[in-house]
C-alpha cells in the first residue's frame, strides 16, 4: 500500500513548494515535472524521477494516468497518494491533472555533449525567460536538432516553466551548459558553421546552406547576440520582415531558421520525414 499525504503541512509537501525556489533546486539537484504529458515523455526518454505525487481526484479520467503511476514505480520512484488539499499546495499549473513527478537536473556539461555528423545545433546567449527557453527546446525537439547548448544563462534550465513551456522535450533533446568562449570553441573543434540572424544581414534566411554541421546561435530577446558571437558568425542572415514589425520573438525566429534546416536536410536526403498517422479522435493530443 502506498503512502498516502492528506495535509498540505506533510514535510514531503513542504519540501517540493520550496522546489520552485532556484536555490534550492541548486542546492538539492532536484526538478518538479508536472503534468501527465511532461511525466510521460521524461520516462519514455529515460528520466528517472525519484519521487511521483498523485491525485486521482483530479485526473483527467481517460485512463492513461494509473499506467504511468505504475511505470513511474517500476522505474524506482517513490510514489505518494495525495488529497486534493495536498497537491494543490505543490502543484504550479492553475489546472493541475493530478500528477507530480520530482527528479534529478538533466541539463549536462559541454564535455558530455556528444553528436552527430551532420548536426542542426541551437546555441543560446543568455535567454532570459524560461517561458521562451522552453519554447526553443520544443521546436528543437520538432526540427530534428541534435542538441541545445546554454550559454551564460540568466534562466534556469530546471525552471517548471521551461519544463512546462517545453511540452516535455526537454527530456528528449540534450542539453549542455557554457560559457560563450566554451561553446564557441567546442563547435570550432568540431566543424560547425554557426549561423546569427541579424536584421542588417544581406542574405535571407532561405537563401543560405544550412545542411551539414550548423549552429543556430540566438540572444536575448531586447540585445540580440553580443559581439562575440556575431563576429564568431560563419553565416549571417535576416528572416525577411513584410509588415510593421522588424523583429520576432526570439522563439519565433528560432523556430523559423530550424524549420528551414530542416526542410533542406529532408531535401537533400540528411533527414527523413515520419509517416502520416491520421488522428481519429482517441486519446490525448499534444498539439
Amino acid at each position: 500500500m502506498e503512502p498516502e499525504i492528506t495535509s498540505p503541512a506533510n514535510p514531503k509537501i513542504k519540501h517540493v513548494v520550496k522546489l520552485r525556489s532556484c536555490s534550492f533546486r541548486d542546492e538539492t539537484g532536484e526538478m518538479i515535472v508536472e503534468g501527465y504529458r511532461e511525466c510521460r515523455r521524461a520516462l519514455d526518454n529515460g528520466y528517472r524521477p525519484n519521487r511521483l505525487f498523485h491525485c486521482p481526484e483530479l485526473y483527467l479520467k481517460d485512463e492513461n494516468e494509473p499506467a504511468l503511476v505504475e511505470d513511474c514505480r517500476r522505474a524506482g520512484a517513490e510514489i505518494y497518494s495525495c488529497s486534493k488539499a495536498a497537491f494543490l499546495k505543490i502543484a504550479y499549473r492553475e489546472r493541475p491533472d493530478g500528477l507530480l513527478a520530482t527528479g534529478p537536473h538533466v541539463a549536462i556539461p559541454l564535455s558530455r555533449l556528444d553528436v552527430p555528423e551532420n548536426s542542426l545545433v541551437i546555441v543560446t546567449e543568455a535567454i532570459e525567460k524560461p517561458g521562451n527557453l522552453g519554447t526553443i527546446l520544443r521546436s528543437a525537439d520538432a526540427a530534428g536538432a541534435a542538441a541545445v547548448i546554454v550559454c551564460d544563462r540568466t534562466t534556469d534550465i530546471h525552471n517548471p516553466n521551461v519544463v512546462r513551456a517545453s511540452t516535455g522535450t526537454l527530456f528528449s533533446v540534450p542539453v549542455a551548459v557554457a560559457t560563450s568562449d566554451e561553446a564557441l570553441a567546442w563547435l570550432r573543434a568540431r566543424g560547425f558553421r554557426i549561423l546569427a540572424a541579424t536584421p542588417h544581414a544581406e542574405k535571407l534566411h532561405f537563401e543560405t546552406d544550412l545542411t551539414g554541421n550548423v549552429a543556430v546561435a540566438v540572444g536575448a530577446e531586447q540585445y540580440g547576440l553580443t559581439a562575440k558571437w556575431m563576429d564568431g558568425a560563419d553565416l549571417r542572415v535576416r528572416i525577411p520582415m513584410l509588415g510593421l514589425a522588424d523583429s520576432l520573438n526570439v522563439s519565433a525566429a528560432v523556430t523559423i531558421l530550424v524549420f528551414e534546416a530542416a526542410r533542406q536536410r529532408i531535401a537533400s536526403g540528411l533527414a527523413s520525414v515520419p509517416a502520416f498517422e491520421p488522428w481519429h479522435g482517441e486519446g490525448r493530443k499534444d498539439h
